[in-house]
């Protein structure tokens, strides 16, 4: 595991807390984890427990929504600066899609029982957290609606 001080070196290094202040990286380190991935792996896996959120340093990530009896219908694929796992914040906090690493990947999670509680004494901390949510998941809901027009739309 990286130190807490490294931590807050690859939150300030990652595009979604670039921004952000010393201070707040610095606290949010407390929550964030370093990991690695295979090609392959499962990240997250619908209608489990989403316990964290992911922020991609390296490689490709895939969400996908299982269908039954068919392929996986592919909703976004993110790489290097990307941002996964909304469903921490929305209770009864359960994973919305799988993700899978396609090739190595380099992440870093984001405890989202640690974040809930810092969020909670700190509430400024909980609408900058939202706020930077907030454009992601209108554009990854939009990007999905667009892909099911375009896999169950009119042949007309």
């Amino acid at each position: 595991m990286v130190e807490i001080d490294g931590l807050s070196k690859l939150l300030k290094e990652h595009p979604f807390f670039a921004d952000w202040s010393d201070d707040y990286r610095d606290l949010l380190a407390g929550c964030a984890a370093n990991h690695r991935f295979d090609a392959n792996d499962y990240i997250a896996r619908e209608g489990q427990p989403a316990d964290k959120f992911f922020l991609v340093r390296h490689g490709t990530v895939v969400l996908e929504y299982p269908v039954p009896g068919r392929e996986p219908v592919l909703l976004e694929t993110l790489h290097e600066g990307g941002v996964f796992g909304w469903s921490w914040m929305i209770a009864p906090y359960r994973w919305a899609f799988d993700a899978r690493a396609t090739e190595l990947v380099r992440a870093v999670s984001m405890d989202a029982t640690c974040l809930r509680g810092k969020c909670d004494a700190d509430h400024t901390l909980g609408y900058e957290l939202f706020r930077q949510f907030i454009p992601i998941m209108a554009r990854r809901l939009e990007a999905t609606r667009l892909r099911l027009l375009d896999v169950y739309g009119s042949t007309r």
